[in-house]
């Protein structure tokens, strides 16, 4: 059972195609390449000994979008194809709404022209905004966004609600990220993020290693224990298991449903940079900076309705995905 998996090369693209074929499903890789490698395609063939066909093409190229769906059976999409970096899309408001919501718009109308009409969406937790209290729920409101990256994800959102809303036989599980870091076991795949890197882990991983001086830990008179921000990690293979199983309730049933993949626990910035230093036997150097601009106190997730309806939970702690992080950076130092 074919499987489109747009953007599949990326950090968590890779990721979910090994549990898809480990699940017995046939990714096909949809990237263009813009933040991802080549090599991870390799990778995954490594990993699994399974070959796996893959397109070079853009989300927004609507003629390569018919092309990939008239010559292939593809049931279902997985789409994780999109800009993300969120200091960019400050400074690039327009290329993100071009590239993340026409582009998500393109695709689902050559899914609706080729009768394919079922989708897992990569969301996140940024459609939570700044004013909701932890732990997120589902039922929460959303909208108040900081961030351009942020308002993409929440207007796509709004784009496959109202689709369904128009049209019932689609189903669309809109999956909300929190803070995916980790590595495959066999450190063959890993997140490698061009230039410096803008989330924690891979910056603490590039101080370990050696090729960044020091952590800016910004802001450490939040209220909190420790006084820098806390929020939730979830391991990278515990969020691609989340996939296989939204992949199976859309292959099941029609519906628009919106799930939490997170742990449910909050870990500051301190307590991943002490659980890195255990998991690499390396000192994180660190400076005390001011709070950035947007930056929330606390954030993590109320993820039981995943479980509830998906059956599925997060079963790896801090020190599993720090030892993962670190395994994939030592040995790939320079990344692929």
């Amino acid at each position: 059972m074919s499987i489109l998996v747009t953007g599949g090369a990326g950090f968590i693209g890779s990721h979910t195609c090994v549990e898809l074929i480990n699940a017995g499903y046939e990714p096909i890789i949809l990237d263009n390449f813009s933040n991802s490698k080549r090599e991870s395609i390799n990778r995954i063939k490594e990993i699994t000994g399974k070959e796996i066909r893959f397109i070079e093409c853009d989300i927004r190229d609507r003629k390569g979008l018919d092309k990939v769906f008239a010559e292939n059976d593809i049931e279902a999409v997985i789409h994780f194809a999109g800009l993300k970096c969120v200091s960019e899309s400050v400074n690039e408001p327009l290329m993100y709404y071009d590239n993340n919501i026409g582009g998500t718009v393109t695709l689902c109308k050559a899914m609706e022209a080729a009768g394919c009409k079922r989708m897992v969406f990569s969301s996140s937790a940024t459609v939570y905004g700044s004013e909701n209290p932890s732990p997120m729920r589902e039922d929460m409101p959303e909208g108040k966004t900081t961030n351009p990256y942020g308002t993409t994800k929440l207007y796509i959102e709004r784009i496959l609600k109202d689709l369904f809303a128009s049209d019932n036989s689609w189903s669309v599980c809109l999956l909300r990220y929190f803070n995916p870091i980790g590595a495959h076991k066999s450190g063959k795949i890993g997140e490698d993020p061009k230039g410096i890197p803008n989330n924690l882990v891979p910056y603490v991983s590039q101080v370990a290693v050696g090729k960044l001086d020091h952590l800016n830990v910004c802001g450490n008179d939040y209220p909190t224990p420790d006084g820098t921000g806390v929020r939730d990690y979830i391991h990278v293979v515990d969020l691609a298991l989340g996939h296989i199983k939204a992949v199976e309730k859309v292959l099941k049933e029609t519906g628009c449903n919106t799930y939490n993949l997170g742990t449910g626990k909050g870990y500051s910035v301190l307590d991943v940079v002490k659980a890195f230093e255990k998991a690499s036997g390396r000192e994180v150097k660190y400076v005390i900076a001011p709070r950035r601009p947007g930056d929330i106190a606390i954030c993590y997730s109320d993820p039981s309705k995943a479980k509830r309806e998906l059956g599925w939970e997060a079963t790896r702690g801090i020190e599993e995905m720090c030892e993962d992080s670190w395994r994939w950076q030592s040995q790939n130092p320079n990344g692929y």
